[in-house]
């Protein structure tokens, strides 16, 4: 089935970028951007994505961390990784949310920072 969401815009050669185009390689799911920028003082962006099991969890979180890595940033932090139910990757402008699908309905994210499907800001792709 084709996903009828638009793809959600980054700046070419951004954090950002290289981050949600990891994230769609590695074929996480239920991927969502919520742009932070004079909002919060934690990132420019928070990017929250669903893996289908814990291993898909932890290998998109390992791979992204290196691939930030060798693109020339500085090193992300990594928490959660030995459980993988829940992992954050802080990579300074860009925060990222890996969820187990059960996990991710728990916390339910979006609906904290007030992006739901309805809002034009939250764009996702399956």
């Amino acid at each position: 089935m084709a996903d009828s969401t638009p793809p959600i815009q980054a700046e070419p050669g951004s954090l950002h970028e290289l981050v949600l185009k990891s994230l769609d390689d590695d074929q996480a799911q239920d991927l969502v951007s919520i742009p932070l920028e004079g909002k919060s003082s934690i990132a420019d962006h928070m990017i929250i994505a669903s893996g289908r099991s814990t291993r898909q969890v932890a290998a998109m979180a390992g791979k992204l961390a290196e691939r930030i890595k060798h693109a020339g940033y500085s090193s992300p932090r990594v928490e959660g990784l030995p459980g993988a139910d829940w992992v954050l990757i802080d990579a300074g402008d860009v925060v990222v949310h890996l969820f187990r699908p059960e996990v991710r309905g728990f916390y339910n994210l979006e609906r904290m920072w007030n992006f739901g499907e309805e809002s034009p800001l939250a764009a996702g792709r399956a």
